[in-house]
This record gives structure tokens, C-alpha cells and sequence, in this order.
């Protein structure tokens, strides 16, 4: 319950303007790491609530935990050989 009320707190926080320097340069080594963690050993494709737990233990915002993910998925797909994005089954 309590991280879900973080999750609130940050966005108030965003609309108010009152984020820290760091998230606006981009996320820290530290937040990278917990970041990389969830993505290789947690899930890819994270749901909302699970990306709301992984940006609260990163000290991020939501949008900025998605964004992170969904440009992290494009490098790992073109790191396989996979499309960056894939329509549908035939790509």
C-alpha cells in the first residue's frame, strides 16, 4: 500500500515540478542497476502495477521507468536479431 501511495506522491511531485536534477539528466548508475535487474531477471514486459513497484524502488516516475524499458526491449530484440518493435507475426 505504502508504494502505491508513492507512486501518487511522484506524480504530484512531477506536476508540481519538484523532481530531483538527477531523473532530469536521466537515471543513476544505482537506478540503472535496479532497472537492469528487473529487466533481465524479473519480467521484459513489465504490467503497470509491477512498473509501478520497480519505479518506486528506483526513485523514479512511472513514465520515466517505461520509457527506460521500452528502449531497453528495443536493444535487447536488436542485440538478438529481432525487429526493435514487432507488428505482428510474419515481421
Amino acid at each position: 500500500m505504502l508504494i502505491f501511495l508513492g507512486c501518487y506522491r511522484r506524480r504530484l511531485e512531477e506536476r508540481a515540478g519538484t523532481m530531483s536534477a538527477e531523473t532530469a539528466t536521466g537515471p543513476t548508475e544505482d537506478q540503472v542497476e535496479i532497472l537492469e535487474y528487473n529487466f533481465n531477471k524479473v519480467d521484459k514486459h513489465p504490467d503497470s502495477t509491477t512498473l509501478c513497484l520497480i519505479a518506486a524502488e528506483a526513485g523514479l516516475s512511472e513514465e520515466e521507468t517505461q520509457k527506460w524499458f521500452k528502449q531497453r526491449l528495443a536493444k535487447w530484440r536488436r542485440s538478438e536479431g529481432l525487429p526493435s518493435e514487432c507488428r505482428s507475426v510474419t515481421d
